[in-house]
């Protein structure tokens, strides 16, 4: 219950009598619930679910403490109207509603207020359940990734170890890929969301593999990159040694109450004084949980500071067009004022025959 309490709490503070729920992530968040379609809204002292028929039977066994509503004309209508009757006179909604979904709002007769980041905020620390759930994501995803690390070679196209990942992936329990697998070999490396092609892996190759599991909903990230033997590697080199520097210095620099732009200014000023700032452009980590990007953002810009219980990714990059690229990417969780490293797979360079 100490979701709904703070999300009750905020009510005052927000200037609204409500909040109207449509993102499913939130809604899965909150309730469970992970259909396709639901909508919530939560006063002080109501909370009410809204489907339709086609999941009557399912919201009837994964929702509690909220009243259900089933219903097959306009929902929206409908529970708007439950609301008015409940009293509610000015109601936030998510910032991140369709325009289609705030004009049909706008119909409706209620004050509408957005809100930003009401139930992201909850969602940004993690219970000992959600953590356990994410630890089991994160073995998934290793004991998947072991098993088809001996096709990392030469003459083995991206599209192939991305299959067989993939494939090991799904077989260890994940119901659902976090994000579609990233495989980049050779030139294709300095894409940093490059997506796996015919390409075959050849001698002197950077091979940058960026995947993820899953358990109970929850999600894991990490990255690893390989370098083949060849000639002319000692640059590769450089930049591998470069990555790694940065990748555990900024995992060293997070404690509670750091800012995070202190841990992504750990990991950049590395990589600058390597003379590879152009070659870094995005953040050095986010938050992972029932979505593969969440809150907290390590990042420049963030205004965030480090609190326990926080799970977030570690991930420097360099990415060098026409030569390759490298990132290291670690999941930590935020424990007992210093960070734990979920990710065990060794990431000292490894140079592949």
């Amino acid at each position: 219950m100490k979701h709904f309490e703070a999300i009750t709490d905020a009510l005052d503070s927000k200037g609204i009598d409500a909040i109207f729920v449509t993102d499913n992530r939130n809604v899965k968040y909150l309730t469970g619930f992970i259909g396709s379609f639901g909508c919530l809204i939560i006063t002080k002292n109501e909370r009410v679910f809204c489907t339709d028929s086609r999941y009557a039977e399912q919201a009837r066994k994964q929702i509690t403490d909220f009243e259900v509503m089933i219903v097959s004309d306009d929902k929206i209508k409908t529970l708007i109207g439950k609301a008015k009757a409940l009293g509610v006179r000015t109601i936030g909604f998510e910032s991140t509603i369709t325009y289609a979904l705030y004009k049909s709002l706008l119909r409706k007769g209620v004050r509408l207020k957005a809100v930003s980041n009401l139930v992201e905020d909850l969602r940004k620390i993690k219970t000992a359940a959600e953590l356990k759930l994410i630890e089991k994501a994160v073995e998934r995803a290793e004991q998947a990734f072991l098993e088809i690390k001996p096709y990392i070679k030469r003459d083995v196209s991206e599209i192939k170890i991305a299959a067989l990942l993939e494939e090991s992936i799904k077989k260890r329990g994940c119901s659902v890929l976090p994000f579609d697998i990233i495989v980049a070999a050779g030139e294709n490396s300095a894409m940093p969301h490059a997506r796996p092609t015919d390409n075959k892996i050849k001698a002197g190759d950077l091979v940058l593999i960026d995947w993820g599991g899953e358990a109970g909903g929850y999600f894991s990230d990490m990255t690893r990159t390989f370098l083949v033997k060849g000639e002319n590697i000692s640059k590769k080199q450089e930049i591998y040694k470069t990555v790694l520097l940065a990748n555990k210095a900024a995992i060293n620099s997070v404690a509670e109450s750091k800012q995070a732009k202190i841990v992504d200014r750990t990991a950049r000023d590395i990589i600058k004084n390597a003379g590879y700032d152009d070659f870094f452009g995005h953040s050095t980590g986010h938050g992972v949980g029932i979505d593969i990007h969440e809150l907290p953002h390590i990042s420049s810009t963030s205004n965030e500071s480090v609190k326990a219980g926080m799970v977030f990714t570690v991930e420097p990059g360099i990415y060098i067009p026409g030569l390759g690229g490298v990132r290291i990417e670690d999941m930590i969780a935020v424990d007992k004022g210093r960070c734990r490293v979920l990710t065990t797979i060794p990431k000292e360079l490894e140079i592949i025959g």
